[in-house]
């Protein structure tokens, strides 16, 4: 299942491999897509919903990111 969503804090593609890799290290993450453009656009394929809370708390193992959910 794919899901959209949009991480703020994005800034470079340094940001984009550190929380790509912070994400994907979830046991349920299968592949998470992070864009520059538009900065901080996200598609997340996972084996099992997530709530944003879940996702947030995988991305607070890194400093100044924060999630939300896209339609």
């Amino acid at each position: 299942m794919k899901q959209k969503f949009q991480i703020n804090g994005i800034s470079c593609r340094g940001c984009v491999a550190r929380v790509k890799k912070t994400l994907e290290k979830h046991p349920n993450i299968e592949k998470a897509e992070i864009f520059l453009a538009p900065k901080g656009a996200t598609l997340i394929t996972m084996n099992e919903a997530l709530s944003v809370a879940e996702l947030q708390r995988q991305l607070d193992k890194l400093k100044g990111y924060s999630i939300t959910e896209r339609n």
